[in-house]
């Protein structure tokens, strides 16, 4: 992808606009099934381990895709990318119209998993590269649209069902917005190439135990949100909450990770050292979940809120963080890839693991018990993230641009 220093003021508006377009398409179709879970298998008869596959699998797929997204930018271009990867959202929405049930509507989220993929993947990368004196706040707009995307689903499915549409109507609703999304992106994005993956630099960081912290770090707390976004609902559902008092929970979480995925890193721009606002996401997860998971109906939306703010501000922060290691956007890119990669494989565990506590104790309590053990875990990684060890966490030959990294 071409380098630029700083957009221009009209193209740089009409790529913002195009961010908050683009990301507020990145999660509804995640969000959206949990408030009419009860719908769907009542028409389905869909068990609690096929209804988790909702999630696992397009989450799954993020990860995958993450891997292969680069080389798909240098075959067909960032511009014909997106464009494809949007269409793919939008065909998977659409299809739930018409699938049966059971392993084809699970395909429907695979097919919308494999066009957030490419998305996810390349778009750091292109924030670092248009926006580079602006990588937090721009990196927090795009994390806090992607997050409200997530409310827009959960809220906007079961008032449709409310007003007597079929859910799976409600679900093929979502192909709207991400039509607007591509007329968009055909109008404003320029059909440019990204620059060959750069082999080498892959290798040397999949040599690296930072990247690995990286992953390990991003898929614990997105397997938070993961089991948030399967189970959230149908846990007050089973405290007696009807789907639409549920889905308003689900759409407060994700309006609070929109609220703090945008706030945190605007707060966090004058620090290079970013952990005290990493730890202050994990004191809310916390929080959270232990208030999920021991008092659930004493301060419902207060916990689902908090951890909501700690999950989305995490997903920003530990973007930004990862683009900090390395100084060039392209060489960024690859390191948020591959986070995202292996992080999000992580991730698609969280929904899977929950159900299966499910079964063994009958409640998703033991679920948000084990998120509390991960963020304990995190914590303890969080501790390596000193900036001025990011050089010799990283450790890149001069010839791939070390010496400049050194120079930072």
């Amino acid at each position: 992808m071409r380098k630029v220093t700083q957009p221009a003021a009209g193209r740089r508006w009409m790529l913002l606009a195009l961010v908050v377009l683009i990301a507020i398409n990145l999660r509804p179709f995640l969000t959206a099934p949990g408030p009419v879970l009860t719908n769907i298998v009542a028409d389905t008869g869909m068990s609690y381990g096929i209804l988790a596959l909702l999630t696992l699998l397009p989450i799954m797929l993020m990860g995958i895709g993450a891997f292969a997204a680069p080389g798909i930018q240098t075959a067909v271009g960032t511009r014909r990318g997106i464009l494809a990867a949007l269409a793919l959202l939008a065909a998977g929405s659409l299809l739930r119209l018409i699938a049966p049930g059971g392993l084809s509507f699970v395909l429907t989220a695979g097919l919308c998993g494999v066009g957030v993929a490419f998305i996810q993947a390349v778009f750091p990368g292109i924030i670092k590269a248009e926006f580079p004196r602006s990588i937090p706040a721009v990196t927090g707009l795009y994390s806090s649209m992607l997050m409200g995307g997530g409310a827009l689903g959960a809220r906007l499915t079961p008032l449709i069902v409310n007003r007597g549409y079929p859910w799976r109507e409600a679900l093929a609703w979502l192909a709207a917005p991400t039509a607007v999304a591509f007329c968009v992106a055909l109008f404003v994005l320029s059909d440019s190439r990204a620059s060959r993956p750069d082999r080498p630099l892959t290798g040397l960081l999949l040599r690296r135990p930072r990247t690995y912290t990286l992953t390990l770090t991003f898929g614990l707390v997105n397997g938070g949100y993961s089991s948030m976004v399967a189970w959230l609902a149908s846990y007050f559902q089973a405290l007696g909450w009807s789907s639409a008092e549920s889905g308003d929970l689900v759409a407060l979480m994700a309006v609070s990770q929109a609220a703090s995925a945008l706030v945190l890193p605007i707060l966090a721009r004058r620090s290079v050292d970013r952990r005290s606002w990493l730890y202050l996401t994990l004191l809310m997860q916390a929080a959270g979940f232990a208030g999920l998971a021991f008092l659930p109906t004493a301060t419902p939306a207060f916990w689902v809120g908090i951890c909501g703010a700690g999950l989305g501000g995490s997903f920003s922060l530990a973007i930004i963080t990862a683009l900090d290691h390395l100084p060039r956007p392209e060489q960024a890119g690859v390191l948020v890839a591959l986070m995202q990669g292996g992080g999000f494989l992580i991730a698609s565990l969280g929904p899977f693991a929950t159900a299966l506590l499910h079964q063994l104790t009958g409640s998703f309590a033991a679920g948000w018990i084990m998120h509390l053990v991960c963020v304990a875990a995190v914590s303890c990684l969080y501790l390596r993230f000193d900036p001025k060890r990011y050089g010799e966490a990283i450790q890149l030959p001069i010839q791939l641009g070390g010496d400049e990294h050194r120079e930072r």
